[in-house]
């Protein structure tokens, strides 16, 4: 996974988004820790096995119907099934390991925050 130093991407508010496999981290926000970098891995693992293009449209209408739901975008964003995942399980470096397929599935009726 190839992890890029940047000024521009992602917004202010987040430290670090994958895109395709590649990791976009904004140089105020420093290096990611081991933690953050399963968390992106986790991501990387939903996005192939979605093909990438579809985990994009589905984080996407998944934000938009969360929005919806909760009307905050954070709330919306930290309730977004992939992101549930990822949360979830980033503490666990063997994650990855024992992931079944489409895991993601399973968070989308629970709650996060």
């Amino acid at each position: 996974m190839k992890i890029i130093y940047n000024k521009i991407l992602p917004t202010k508010k987040f430290k670090a988004i994958n895109l395709f496999g590649i990791i976009f981290v904004r140089k105020e926000h420093g290096t990611l820790t081991n933690i953050q970098l399963n968390h992106e891995s986790i991501h990387t693992a939903q996005a192939k096995e979605m093909l990438f293009l579809f985990f994009y449209i589905f984080y996407v209408f998944e934000w938009l119907f969360r929005l919806i739901q909760y009307r905050n975008s954070m709330e919306a964003y930290y309730n977004i099934s992939f992101e549930r995942e990822a949360y979830e399980n980033q503490d666990n470096p063997n994650y990855l390991k024992q992931r079944k397929f489409y895991s993601f599935i399973k968070y989308y009726s629970k709650k996060q925050h």
